[in-house]
């Protein structure tokens, strides 16, 4: 986490054409032409995970500046959700509108690492589109959701090379997101936040009141080394607020953050671009939280849905900036300091305080105008 005292800009500092080119906008089956829309997205610091419309699963190396796909075998259909994992090995799971989920235990180059890609699939239980994932640290759990309100987890024994699955839980609405820690899943669902033991099987919701309405208000863990009793979590809510919750799903803290939007949000500065803006014509919605991940600094919170995205930072009640009305935010991730989201059918943006390939978070602390440094 970044000192507190230093203030800090996130902006868009070069649109990704080296991604965007790598993928084709246009792919040949037989004689007819089918057009590449880009569907999911995930990102860590090696790599940026982007799943496809045709099936295929777009995987750039960071560090190798390469391009890789794999493809889930069979009929084509769209990929919904990618989540990436490192641990002793690199993983990627993907889940399509079908309900398949497939792993892949990616190739490595460092000595005693997986030589040989594999692929596991989560197969049978799942009938509808997956909507949420969610990895155990160590890469041995593995929970999948779909929009109809099927969790199931998956056991991966990498060394014998198995995937077995079960269905875990079953809720009456859609899966939002999922988040695991400590033997607890976290799970939002259209109607409600709740935890769910997994070692005792058993299940806690997050607050007394049931939400005043439904919608994709999402929940995730604050990070930290802890044990299951010290975990707590940040759940949003409908109106703008914010619960910060414990593991027994007893509400610690509400912040009420209306008066905070009321100032207005600095907007993400983004990089200039020749097509007009078409913001205009966006009814724009009322504003509200959506899906949340802890970003950057301790108490900053990432939120988003489809037309917004805010940082939101909690120890102040304040909103350190946003993207307002923009519409068509189909995926959104963030590494320790960056935010990537996906837009509409192709358009990917990054957002950070510094640019990338900086050698290091001082260099951007220190020098109160950075000048790139190239590695």
């Amino acid at each position: 986490m970044a000192s507190i005292s230093e203030p800090v800009t996130f902006r868009e500092f070069c649109p990704l054409y080296y991604l965007l080119n790598a993928i084709p906008t246009k792919i040949q089956k037989g004689f007819r032409s089918i057009m590449v829309y880009l569907t999911a997205l995930d990102t860590n610091q090696d790599y940026i995970a982007v799943g496809s419309s045709i099936g295929m699963l777009y995987l750039y190396c960071r560090h190798l500046s390469q391009m890789k796909k794999y493809n889930f075998e069979g009929k084509t259909e769209s990929i919904t959700v990618v989540k990436l994992l490192s641990c002793f090995d690199d993983l990627v799971a993907a889940g399509t509108a079908s309900g398949r989920v497939a792993v892949f235990q990616l190739v490595s180059s460092l000595p005693g690492r997986n030589k040989q890609l594999r692929r596991f699939d989560v197969t049978g239980i799942h009938k509808n589109s997956i909507t949420a994932l969610a990895w155990s640290p160590n890469g041995m759990k593995l929970f999948s959701g779909d929009d109809k309100g099927k969790i199931v987890y998956s056991s991966l024994d990498l060394d014998q090379g198995t995937c077995n699955s079960q269905l875990v839980l079953e809720e009456p609405s859609s899966i939002v997101q999922l988040d695991y820690s400590q033997k607890v899943l976290l799970i939002s669902t259209l109607q409600r936040s709740l935890l769910f033991y997994t070692e005792e099987k058993s299940v806690r919701q997050i607050g007394t009141q049931a939400r005043k309405s439904t919608g994709k208000f999402g929940a995730c863990f604050i990070p930290g080394l802890c044990k299951q009793s010290d975990l707590t979590l940040y759940a949003s809510r409908p109106g703008l607020r914010l619960w910060k919750a414990d593991v027994h799903g007893t509400v610690q803290a509400t912040f009420i953050l209306k008066d905070v939007f009321a100032g207005g949000v600095a907007p993400f500065e983004l990089y200039p671009r020749l097509e007009s803006s078409d913001r205009g014509s966006y009814s724009f919605p009322e504003k509200h939280l959506g899906l949340v991940s802890c970003f950057f600094r301790e108490g900053w919170v990432l939120s988003w849905n489809e037309y917004s995205i805010y940082l939101l930072d909690t120890v102040n009640q304040a909103t350190v900036a946003g993207l307002e009305g923009s519409g068509d935010i189909v995926s959104v991730s963030c590494t320790e300091n960056e935010i990537f989201f996906l837009k509409g059918d192709r358009n990917i943006i990054r957002i950070s305080s510094r640019p990338e390939g900086l050698a290091s978070i001082g260099t951007l602390l220190l020098s109160p105008s950075p000048s790139p440094i190239i590695l």
